[in-house]
Order: C-alpha cells, then sequence, then structure tokens
C-alpha cells in the first residue's frame, strides 16, 4: 500500500513536471486522514478530480476497461512536448527529450517498486508481453500453460508460436467467478507436466475484472524452473500494489487504462538477472543484452507520449493509489449490489473483498449481450461492451475516477428497468 511517505518520495521523481494542476489535486487528498473506505464514498472530496477530465458528459462511458481518458494536465504536457518537437525535430527529439525518459523510468518504478534498470517503456500491454512472449527461448514440444480468459491478442501471439516454433499451448478453466484462490493454483498445477516451461496469466481478467492469485502461481511456478508471463492491463494503476505482491520475473501493462497516461502507452518489467534471456521484438545491438532499453528500440517515435507519462504518476499519487482503488471498488459496489439480488440478474464478478475491484461483469438472463449493449447505447448513451465467452456472457462495466455517483445510478436505473421490464419490443 503506497503511504504520504511514499506519495512524497515517489513525488519527487516527477518533481520537473509536478505543474500546478497535479499539486493542487495532491493537496486536500494529503491533508485528509480518513480511511481510503471512508473517502471513496465522499461525493464532494471527488469533484476536483471529476473537473480535472475533459470528458463528454453527455455520454455515459463505462468501457475505461478498453481505455481511459487522460486528465486534463497530461494532455497539456503532451501538447507542448509535441508542439516543442516541431521546433527542431532531430535535436529536440532525441538531444533534449529522449534522454528525459529516465525521469519517467524511474517514477514508474517507484511505483512498481522495483529498479529503474528493470522497467522498459513500451507503447501498451500488448507490445511489452510479446517482447517476452516471442522473445523467450522455447523449442519444439515445449509447453506453455494459461487460461481460457486471457486476452485474444496474448492467445494468439502464443498460437502464433506453436504454428512457428511447434511449441504447445496449453488451456485451463477457471472458476468464474473465483472464490477460491487454491482452486486457481490446483488448475494450473493440474496442468504442469515435464515439458511446461511457461505460464501465462493476467493479474486482473479483463473479461470479468476478477483478481487472479499471482504470487500463488510463481511461488508453484518457480521451484519448478517455470517462467510466469503476467498480463496486468487492467491492475496497474488501477489495484493499489507493488511488486512483491506479485514477485513475478515478467509483467506487463498499458498505461493508458487505469493510470490516465497518453494513449500509446505501457510499461514492460523484466527482473535484472532474466534481461539476457528474453531477446527483445525489434531488433538491437549486442551491447544493450543486458540492458532493458533494449526492448524501447522501436524507430522514430514521438518522445512526448512518453514524457508526459510523469504528469500521469503524479496526478495518480495526489490522489492516492489506495484512495483510487477503492473509489473504483464504491463505483462497482453502488450498481451491483443494487441489481445482485433481482432473480434475472447473474454476475460473473465476485464482490468479495480482494475478488476484483472497478471492473465487473453482469448478465440480464434472457437478453443477449449485445442487444443489451445496444439498448443502453442507444437508448440512453452508456457506452458499456458486450463480452461472449463460451462459458459465460453479459456486458462489463468500467467506471473510471472520473465517474460520478449520478452517472453509475443512472447505468443502475437502465439495467434495473430492463431486468424487470425485458427489453422493449
Amino acid at each position: 500500500m503506497t503511504t504520504r511517505r511514499d506519495f512524497l518520495a515517489l513525488a519527487s521523481t516527477t518533481v520537473p513536471l509536478l505543474r500546478p494542476g497535479a499539486a493542487a489535486l495532491a493537496e486536500p487528498f494529503a491533508r485528509d486522514d480518513r480511511a481510503p473506505a471512508a473517502i471513496a464514498s465522499d461525493e464532494d472530496a471527488w469533484v476536483e478530480v471529476q473537473r480535472a477530465y475533459t470528458v463528454d458528459r453527455s455520454i455515459l462511458n463505462l468501457n475505461n476497461g478498453g481505455v481511459c481518458p487522460a486528465p486534463r494536465i497530461v494532455q497539456e504536457a503532451l501538447r507542448r512536448y509535441q508542439e516543442h518537437a516541431q521546433e527542431a525535430p532531430a535535436y529536440v527529439l532525441w538531444r533534449l527529450q529522449d534522454p528525459e525518459k529516465e525521469t519517467v523510468r524511474a517514477g514508474l518504478a517507484g511505483l512498481f517498486g522495483r529498479d529503474p534498470e528493470e522497467i522498459a517503456i513500451t507503447r501498451n500491454a500488448s507490445e511489452a508481453l510479446e517482447n517476452v512472449q516471442l522473445g523467450l527461448a522455447l523449442e519444439r514440444g515445449d509447453e506453455v500453460v494459461t487460461t481460457d480468459q486471457d486476452y485474444p491478442r496474448m492467445l494468439t501471439t502464443w498460437r502464433q508460436r506453436e504454428r512457428r516454433d511447434g511449441i504447445v499451448l496449453r488451456q485451463v478453466e477457471l472458476p468464474v467467478p473465483v472464490e477460491d484462490d487454491a482452486a486457481v493454483v490446483s488448475a494450473f498445477e493440474a496442468a504442469i507436466t515435464p515439458r511446461t516451461k511457461v505460464i501465462h496469466l493476467c493479474h486482473v481478467i479483463n473479461l470479468t475484472g476478477q483478481i487472479l492469485p499471482v504470487k500463488r502461481v510463481v511461488a508453484l511456478a518457480r521451484p519448478r524452473g517455470i517462467d510466469v508471463v503476467v498480463d496486468g492491463a487492467h491492475a496497474f494503476g488501477h489495484l493499489d500494489f507493488r511488486h512483491d505482491a506479485v514477485d513475478c520475473d515478467f509483467y506487463g501493462t498499458s498505461l493508458h487504462k487505469f493510470l490516465s497516461a497518453p494513449h500509446g502507452t505501457g510499461m514492460l518489467f523484466v527482473r535484472k538477472e532474466r534481461l539476457r534471456d528474453v531477446w527483445p521484438l525489434m531488433a538491437a545491438g549486442p551491447e544493450l543484452d543486458g540492458d532493458v532499453r533494449k526492448f524501447e528500440e522501436i524507430g522514430t517515435h514521438s518522445v512526448g507520449v512518453r514524457l508526459a507519462i510523469a504528469e500521469a504518476i503524479a496526478f495518480h499519487l495526489g490522489i492516492g493509489p489506495a484512495r483510487k482503488e477503492a473509489r473504483l471498488r464504491f463505483l462497482r459496489d453502488r450498481w451491483a449490489k443494487r441489481v445482485a439480488g433481482m432473480a434475472n440478474i447473474r454476475l460473473w464478478t465476485s464482490l468479495a473483498p480482494g475478488r476484483s475491484t472497478g471492473v465487473a461483469l453482469v448478465e440480464v438472463l434472457g437478453v443477449p449481450a449485445v442487444k443489451l449493449q445496444e439498448h443502453l447505447w442507444l437508448k440512453h448513451r452508456i457506452y458499456t461492451v458486450a463480452i461472449e465467452h463460451a462459458r459465460f456472457r453479459g456486458i462489463r462495466v468500467s467506471p473510471h475516477v472520473c465517474t460520478t455517483v449520478h452517472e453509475v445510478d443512472r447505468f443502475g436505473d437502465a439495467l434495473e428497468k430492463v431486468a424487470r421490464e425485458g427489453l422493449p419490443s
């Protein structure tokens, strides 16, 4: 858990970019000694956070699990960097801006509780994870164990290695929802064979928002010499945690989700002693074999997109990770607990403490998920995403810190009406 002292220490890594907007946000929260759960339900305390975003309130966006908006201070920083680069691109991009990425690297390392030399800045979670998935040395017949609920792009990547390299991908079925960590660990343990080399799993499942017991899976795998690759796209900036809570060697995430960094930003963690074991997705020279920056050799790109991550870090720390997690859970509970007891409502996400936070999947029995999504959008201008899985279905609902209680209640009203009356003919 990140404390006020942690905030001051971590914020010091981003002092050059901690502009008045982020500092003003930090001050009222820093003076509030109430427990995160108490602050989470105080709508007045969140007004300035909500105002910091430039979202279109004529629609209700409850698909922040896809990609989140960035607050105004992040947008302004990005604009400044991009305009600066246009003055003399070759000079500004590579001589002035590129070295400043190290400030961002230090800030991300502080959030994750690791050494900056283990943090690569990428364009998204997919790029971060594919560096590891395609960069680990695997031989024909080697096995990778994952689940039937992992992100489609990551499954596609492993299947490409099946076709290209002859590895074997095994998918285990996890309970839906997960109410027992031991069941998850047992499912992975039952799938391990002498040929198992990698376990790949989500920290937070993108389909349901379910939190998985990553550290227990790592403890199962490491003594057997099995690598664990963790997809943290929906966890970083969402859950209040650091690396020691997962203890894996490889962790990839998007920063344009709940951290609210610019779109097209991500992070890859590789434990320092494992850097030489992973080939980068795009080629780097041998002098970078043991350098995490080899994963950033992507050619010409906008450095400003990466530098503006520092403002997102400052904004995140100004709120406080524990307060942010509590707020997202409060917004989830506000609608989910309201409908949970209805006979024709099925929640595919556990609401038990520690099982999920802001993201949840809900089904109205007898109403196709796509039809429900369309109804909410066309009738109420509420934007969600339909999930159709072989074992479950529904709409995924993911508010953000810019979402108001009034908006969540409006969604709850619409969902409850459909549950009572069905879709209009």
